[in-house]
């Protein structure tokens, strides 16, 4: 049941007019905190945007304003370790945030929790999608949602009734991610043009949005440049400087 659930997944960007409820919302954050995290630091923290202003504004600032005015809930999914930061107080105690290591155990933190999140949205019959657009404009972001050093939005994730159902996209087949002893690139010769017909067939043939388009040609043009590289000077003012 579950597995078929998780491969059932398609974003869903279309929502019917009907807003989640509180205790709605309680429900699938409690089960989402049951997420793996590393050294149990649950460096996370997720800012629900109800007000219809400030979830105009963040519209605008992500690029997605059909997503983020449409919704029956908006999430900022947050690293922190700003509450860390409170907790050590409590003990006479400083923390150190500002390594690699720590960003990258927030960021995971972060991830695990939304993906709970979503699938505990899913199994109640809410369809999701992630908004990495959040990543645009983080600091106005930040401001906009009063977020603290040692706190930065990962991702948006909204969440609502479907009002179309969207085919499920095809992933690279077992064989392309799944390594035995050791990783083997050789196997990609044979593996990514037979995905990028599976690709085309599935863009010619769903319904709606149709395009030709191979996957490898659009990741070819997706990383060919730098995405967002005022990332680094942002992070840093949130406390990240990467030591």
């Amino acid at each position: 049941m579950v597995i078929e659930l998780m491969k059932s997944h398609a974003s869903v960007r279309d929502y019917k007019d009907r807003q989640l409820t509180r205790a709605e919302v309680h429900e699938l954050v409690e089960a989402a905190q049951h997420a793996a995290t590393s050294h149990f630091v649950q460096a996370y923290s997720i800012v629900w945007v109800t007000d219809e202003d400030k979830r105009k504004r963040l519209g605008e600032l992500s690029k997605n304003p059909k997503q983020m005015e449409g919704a029956g809930a908006v999430f900022l999914m947050c690293a922190d370790y700003n509450r860390l930061g409170h907790a050590a107080k409590l003990q006479g105690e400083d923390i150190v945030f500002d390594q690699a290591e720590n960003l990258l155990v927030a960021v995971t933190d972060v991830g695990l929790l939304a993906q709970n999140l979503a699938l505990a949205a899913e199994s109640k019959g809410y369809g999701i999608c992630y908004i990495g657009g959040v990543r645009n404009n983080m600091e106005e972001i930040s401001k906009l949602a009063g977020l603290p050093e040692g706190v930065f939005p990962v991702y948006g994730l909204t969440i609502g009734v479907p009002n179309e159902a969207n085919e499920v996209k095809p992933r690279l087949p077992v064989e392309a991610v799944l390594h035995e002893n050791e990783y083997d690139e050789a196997k990609y010769a044979e593996i990514l043009p037979a995905y990028d017909e599976t690709i085309m067939h599935y863009y010619s043939a769903r319904s709606n949005n149709q395009k030709t388009a191979k996957w490898s040609e659009q990741m070819a043009t997706f990383l060919k440049k730098p995405h967002r590289p005022d990332l680094k000077e942002v992070l840093a003012k949130r406390g990240y400087l990467f030591k």
